[in-house]
């Protein structure tokens, strides 16, 4: 198959030769032999006149929530990812000079990750100045059928939520640009460079395409797999496994036993029905981040099956786990997270309180699920009139 990036440029780049052209990007942006857009793109004699960089930067050295105000290259860049709020939306005299405003940044199918919400948020500048925003679409790694959770409700908007998406969404990045601007109403010029050759049911893996890690804790297809429900670990005090080599694959802290935590794991999976998981009794050491330097006991994560996984309803495994384990010392995330202050991260990461009251009040994850059939439901039906492949 090829990306959206090779389609533009054999086939499309010339019609752009006389435009001024910026380009939102990061390392992700490369073809089947590893080249970068940026030097493709001037090759074919589009005028690159300005970089984006989404959350990471261009190079994605930063860990999340990191501000980067100041990258150093040939070309200017533009960070949306700074240290305030207003920093994630590109100040409208960016775009202005602009014709295009070209998209290429690897997605990896979750609600949390918040590429998609910086191009809904480039969407509606550009909607003020009239700068044509064109994706160049990638796969959605984790297929592109499979939808998983709720829908983030009012008042719950946030940087790892900033459109009424399901948590796994099944859209590709193009997808949601189509969609933000025929659901929610961003008014912009708008173009899909579409993938050619993907199906719907393909995992990155089976496209032929390299995979490069679109994060730094996003180091392989599995993180990406147990990604929808393993990041809802960053709305607690746990460890979500930041600073060692196996990212939300891990997560423990000081005072969990890890037997206990796997035992509770294993059977909270049996209840909720889970399958296509394992998991290990673990003890790790974080090198930065939450629980830095010292010891953690937990789990280790494996999938099993990625066919059969069910990766939302993992998360509230999990959590529910370790809730039960130690509820004296098991706690909700509450400093400011993605500059929001309130609601706190985990209503933020679930869209609503519901996950967390639930939890708190010993409903079991399969009935959270169960609750949500409807929300998952009404999210298929808009999801349906958007798709392109």
């Amino acid at each position: 198959m090829r990306s959206g990036l090779e389609v533009w440029i054999s086939e499309a780049s010339g019609a752009y030769r006389d435009a001024r052209i910026g380009l939102a990007c990061n390392h992700t942006a490369v073809d089947a032999s590893l080249r970068h857009a940026l030097p493709l793109a001037v090759a074919s004699g589009a005028q690159i006149v300005r970089l984006f960089a989404p959350e990471h930067g261009i190079d994605a050295t930063a860990q999340d929530m990191i501000g980067v105000n100041d990258e150093q290259r040939s070309i200017e860049v533009v960070s949306l990812y700074g240290d305030d709020e207003a920093s994630l939306r590109p100040d409208p005299a960016t775009l202005e000079d602009l014709d295009v405003l070209l998209f290429d940044i690897q997605d990896v199918g979750a609600r949390y990750y918040t590429y998609q919400a910086t191009l809904g948020y480039i969407m509606e500048v550009a909607a003020t100045t009239g700068t044509k925003v064109v994706v160049l679409d990638r796969p959605n790694p984790i297929n592109g059928v499979d939808v998983e959770g709720n829908q983030l409700q009012p008042g719950h908007a946030s940087f790892v939520g900033a459109y009424p998406l399901a948590v796994r969404h099944g859209m590709t990045m193009g997808e949601m640009g189509t969609l933000f601007k025929g659901h929610v109403g961003i008014d912009c010029d708008f173009e899909v460079i579409r993938c050619e050759g993907w199906r719907r049911d393909q995992w990155f893996d089976e496209t032929g395409l390299p995979w490069v890690y679109p994060s730094p804790n996003m180091p392989t297809l599995d993180t990406a797999v147990i990604y929808p429900g393993m990041c809802l670990i960053e709305g607690t005090n746990l460890s979500e496994g930041r600073g060692t080599t196996r990212p939300f694959h891990l997560v423990g802290a000081p005072w969990l036993p890890a037997e206990k935590m796997a035992e509770y794991c294993i059977k909270g999976a049996a209840d909720a029905g889970l399958r296509g998981v394992g998991f290990r009794p673990a003890n790790f050491l974080p090198q930065f981040q939450k629980h830095a330097g010292k010891e953690c006991g937990g789990v280790e994560i494996f999938v099993q099956d990625r066919n059969a996984l069910e990766s939302f309803a993992l998360g509230l495994v999990v959590i529910e786990a370790a809730l039960r384990v130690d509820p004296e010392h098991f706690g909700w995330r509450t400093e400011t997270y993605e500059f929001v202050d309130e609601p706190i991260a985990i209503d933020l990461l679930t869209g609503s309180p519901e996950a967390r009251v639930g939890l708190e009040s010993k409903v079991r994850p399969r009935e959270l699920i169960e609750a949500w059939t409807p929300q998952l439901d009404a999210w298929c039906e808009i999801r349906r009139e958007y798709l392109l492949y």
